[in-house]
């Protein structure tokens, strides 16, 4: 009879959706990975194509030095000048201010998307330091909802955002499950109608397929390559904890300058002032850090990796000074593009920092936990956090470092400003 009562009580369980409820998805949410991921290969290969010119070619043939301090100088100066025009000039000025903007973008009109590119295309290949995840994602976001909207107008809107932002994720990473655990932790608060793998099932389809796309066209790849760590013993713990605790700490620094910084270039209130200006702190701040210091980051931290004892402490330090406060100027001053893989590079440094100072920490504990502390920063995204650390360091006895140390990291980051802004200017917490 207690058994009854208990069982009355129990909260009842959510139904799971029938096949032929989620059949009628997989059609749209492949289309849309295959179509998300060509757009992301297609501009990243257009930007890449134009960075080699405008760093090979173009100096060797004015007789300047590629990494000289004056070409560098002039490169981000031309960067911001030109994006500035971009955004001045082009219909719908490449989309709102991208201080406001996070992963989960909003559904803009068609006629942003050409600026949006050609500003994201032209930042990629300049050297400001930003990623191309968030006006890729926000371009994917646009296309699906305008072109889902017309060819299945009977299709919840809200379905074609999911999926695209599902496909750019898995597009990016090369892999669905970076999409599954970022659209999970977003679904986390939201009302669900039946299953989470129910309400998954059309943007794991997406991922899956943009991750797909992705591979089979790119081969892109995420390990650094560094030595493999064997079994964990209790210096490593104590080191995972302490890095990603300090790096969550530098990058909690970033995010409370982020409203300041911006605020300063925000009283410039044009575009051709304000990125070129931040085309000139970002020139200064290159001379500073170097060539390493440039672009979104993440071929540069393979060459870090590839030689984790080749720099000093206070080399490595330096150069993850120098990548924070460029990250922070080109969110602030106007620079279309993501601030994920920049965010890597300074986590890295900071990590080789740390092996750096204490030869017993591991590189790959080193690497692996100051991403983990920079990203819970500077994101606020735990899986995306966790998932990012995990895959650049191949080593399936980092995964229990990793969560252990992602603790007392979130204590420090959670609750707190976000490196995202409202309207008005005032962090998003």
């Amino acid at each position: 009879m207690a058994q009854e009562t208990d069982a009355s009580q129990a909260p009842p369980t959510a139904p799971t959706a029938p096949a032929r409820a989620l059949l009628p998805y997989i059609l749209p949410a492949a289309a849309v990975g295959v179509v998300a991921s060509l757009v992301f290969v297609g501009v990243s290969a257009g930007a890449e194509l134009l960075q080699r010119v405008l760093w090979g070619p173009l100096p060797d043939a004015l007789g300047v030095g590629r990494s000289s301090v004056a070409w560098v100088f002039v490169m981000l100066v031309a960067t911001g000048t030109a994006v500035g025009l971009v955004v001045w000039k082009m219909p719908g000025h490449a989309g709102p201010d991208p201080a406001t903007l996070g992963l989960n973008a909003p559904v803009m009109p068609l006629v942003v998307m050409p600026g949006l590119v050609l500003a994201t295309g032209l930042m990629l290949a300049g050297g400001p330091s930003l990623g191309p995840e968030n006006p890729i994602i926000a371009v994917n976001v646009g296309l699906a909802a305008w072109f889902g909207g017309r060819l299945l107008p009977r299709t919840p809107g809200a379905v074609w955002p999911m999926l695209a932002e599902s496909a750019t994720i898995g597009a990016l990473f090369g892999t669905p499950v970076a999409a599954a655990l970022v659209i999970s932790e977003a679904l986390a608060g939201r009302p669900m109608r039946g299953r989470l793998w129910d309400n998954l099932f059309a943007p794991l389809t997406a991922g899956a397929c943009g991750a797909v796309t992705t591979t089979l066209v790119a081969h892109p790849t995420f390990d650094l390559g560094l030595p493999p760590m064997g079994h964990p013993h209790a210096k490593d713990f104590l080191a995972a904890v302490v890095i990603a605790s300090a790096t969550a700490l530098l990058g909690m620094c970033a995010v409370y300058a982020f409203p300041l910084v911006h605020a300063a270039f925000r009283r410039l209130r044009h575009p051709m002032l304000m990125l070129p200006a931040g085309g000139v702190v970002l020139g200064a701040l290159g001379a500073l850090g170097g060539h390493l210091t440039l672009f979104k980051g993440l071929s540069e931290v393979g060459k870090l990796a590839r030689h984790p004892d080749g720099w000093s402490a206070g080399q490595f330090a330096g150069m993850a000074v120098v990548k924070l406060a460029a990250l922070l100027v080109a969110a602030s001053c106007g620079f279309r593009g993501g601030r994920i893989f920049p965010a890597v590079f300074v986590g890295s440094a900071l990590g080789l920092c740390a092996h750096a100072l204490v030869p017993a920490v591991h590189p790959s504990v080193g690497v692996a936990t100051g991403v983990l502390g920079m990203l819970l920063a500077v994101t606020r995204q735990g899986w995306v956090s966790l998932f990012t650390a995990a895959v650049l360091v191949a080593s399936p006895g980092l995964l229990a470092l990793l969560c252990i140390a992602s603790l007392p990291a979130w204590l420090l980051v959670t609750g707190r400003a976000q490196m995202q802004l409202r309207a008005d200017g005032t962090p998003i917490r």
